[in-house]
């Protein structure tokens, strides 16, 4: 009895230790996976001809604060900007990783317009508010760099995809966010598929991915101050919210702040595409009927 009771208990022994070497094995692919996921692509994307390329100028003292600019060869006389903003989950991603800059840079760079890319501080050490401060750091600097470059610092766009659609939403939802970075206004948003413009409601949500618990927390008064919806005024800036209909939540949010932004009497556009998440992003600038449609709506903020 004892000697079987010995074998039991060292196969528990090892069925214990296999499971624990197995844990930490899949923990140490996915700190690898973040970890690739930050670095940058080993190579300028294609780009137009005649474009140059400014690498990682600085917004802020932390080497997370950069931006890359991308300027057409023959700017417009008081050229405008698109500042974009990545996604990731609040805390992955690069501003150039692949899909961020190729369609969008040759789409809109050939029409004289600039392109800029930003990164920002990720979890798990600045959460998406302070996130949002990022971005409008990145805006102010942008546009006081602007001039130097043949650009109009007036003539700038927020546009972002997943966490960094929320996070241009944020920034055009709250003047305060803008002002306190010492920015001037932007001429619009578009948020391309974000499933966080409603922070409580989704939280709330049965079966909510990990993603949003580790990114937002669980303290309800954060969510309120990182919501666009709740952080929406009458001076929040005019929106275009692309959205997915093959995801359950990312119209209905969307529909849900056009209502809201309404009652402020802010112009907001609901964009539905029949498109994967990750397609509203990587095929934005190719010649297609929802690159069309998204264009539209920029010349007519731009005009």
């Amino acid at each position: 009895m004892n000697a079987r009771l010995s074998l039991l208990l060292s196969l528990l022994v090892l069925v214990l230790l296999a499971d624990a070497s197995s844990a930490q094995g899949l923990r140490e692919r996915l700190a690898r996976a973040r970890e690739a996921s930050r670095q940058p692509a080993p190579q300028l994307p294609d780009l137009p001809a005649g474009t140059r390329v400014l690498r990682d100028v600085a917004y802020g003292d932390d080497p997370r604060q950069r931006f890359d600019v991308y300027l057409p060869a023959q700017p417009l006389q008081g050229a405008p900007l698109i500042l974009f903003v990545h996604g990731g989950g609040w805390a992955n991603g690069n501003k150039d990783n692949p899909g961020v800059v190729e369609g969008k840079a040759g789409k809109w760079l050939p029409e004289g317009r600039a392109f800029v890319s930003t990164n920002y501080r990720m979890r798990p050490d600045t959460a998406p508010l302070d996130q949002a401060r990022d971005v409008a750091l990145a805006l102010a600097r942008v546009q006081s760099l602007a001039p130097q470059w043949g650009i109009d610092p007036a003539r700038v766009v927020l546009m972002g995809h997943s966490a960094g659609a929320h996070l241009a939403a944020l920034v055009g939802a709250s003047s305060t966010l803008w002002r306190d970075a010492g920015a001037v206004r932007p001429l619009g948003v578009v948020s391309l598929d974000s499933g966080a413009l409603d922070v409580p409601d989704m939280m709330r949500r049965p079966r909510l991915p990990p993603l949003y618990g580790r990114a937002f927390g669980d303290d309800p008064a954060d969510w309120i101050e990182a919501s666009p919806r709740h952080r929406l005024a009458a001076d929040a800036v005019p929106m275009l919210l692309v959205c997915s209909t093959r995801r359950n939540d990312a119209c209905p949010q969307a529909e849900a702040f056009r209502a809201s932004a309404a009652a402020f009497h802010v112009a907001m556009q609901v964009q539905p595409e029949d498109l994967s998440h990750a397609q509203v992003n990587r095929e934005l600038g190719e010649p297609s009927a929802y690159t069309q449609r998204v264009d539209r709506w920029l010349d007519a903020v731009l005009r």
